[in-house]
């Protein structure tokens, strides 16, 4: 049952600063949408979440990210050891091309250095139930991840990042290349994760954010310097959100007059 605090997180690519400093309670058991107009910083955002923004080159954040007490960017924190217990799913489906259904699952397991056949098994099995894939695919384990629907890859994603069984989920706009039955399973799937799981989701929709989140962080971009800077204008309950946004720039951007 995880919760994250987020205390003055600024993400910087180089020294340019990507978003300003960020203040942001994500409660556990939720999911917690973030949404915004392109270029917000919603994904620089997500992926500082689980340290994996600084894996791009000359990228770095500061501030904390506590993961019930711990700071992940505290000294001599292992980002390997966050990633695992922060996992994460992309925009597009990702298959590992050369690896069978199986593998695809079991990748991670096999870097924590899982190698026994029948924990391997056990434990792919009830990742991909818990991604509710299990029946469509327990024929055809052999078969390349990559020959999948593209709901089926990203619930086989899914899969991928729970076998390790992480406390926070992060997904960055995982349905904005699936149609509309695949999206609806995924957020159908979404919701019952929850109960599990901590999620946090970018997502480009603000419809699907109304379905299917607890809570809503609305990003926008402030020009105002001269230099263009994502900025969180609001976080709150996605009803009170959608229904009675405390800041203007949240009502225009729902009401689609900007963004």
């Amino acid at each position: 049952m995880s919760s994250m605090t987020i205390t003055k997180l600024a993400p910087f690519y180089g020294k340019r600063q990507a978003v300003k400093a960020v203040d942001m309670q994500i409660a556990a058991n939720e999911i917690t949408a973030i949404i915004g107009p392109s270029g917000c910083g919603k994904s620089t955002v997500l992926r500082c979440l689980n340290r994996m923004h600084e894996t791009i080159l000359g990228a770095r954040a500061t501030g904390s990210v506590m993961l019930d007490g711990l700071d992940i960017y505290g000294a001599n924190i292992d980002a390997a050891l966050i990633r695992r217990r922060v996992g994460m799913v992309f925009q597009q489906p990702v298959a590992f091309r050369t690896r069978n259904i199986y593998e695809n699952v079991a990748a991670g397991l096999r870097l924590q250095g899982l190698t026994k056949k029948a924990d391997l098994d056990q434990a792919v099995e009830e990742a991909l139930k818990a991604a509710v894939l299990w029946d469509e695919v327990k024929d055809v384990l052999n078969k390349q991840g990559s020959a999948l629907s593209g709901g089926q890859q990203q619930r086989l994603a899914i899969a991928r990042a729970l076998a390790v069984k992480p406390d926070v989920l992060l997904l960055d706009e995982p349905c904005s290349a699936l149609d509309p039955i695949a999206t609806a399973n995924i957020e159908e799937l979404l919701a019952q994760l929850k109960k599990a799981l901590t999620i946090v989701i970018v997502t480009h929709s603000m419809q699907q954010a109304a379905r299917i989140s607890d809570q809503t962080a609305v990003f926008m971009v402030d020009t105002s310097s001269g230099n263009a800077i994502g900025e969180l204008v609001e976080k709150s309950s996605t009803a009170d959100v959608f229904t009675n946004p405390s800041d203007p720039r949240t009502e225009s951007y729902i009401s689609g007059r900007v963004g």
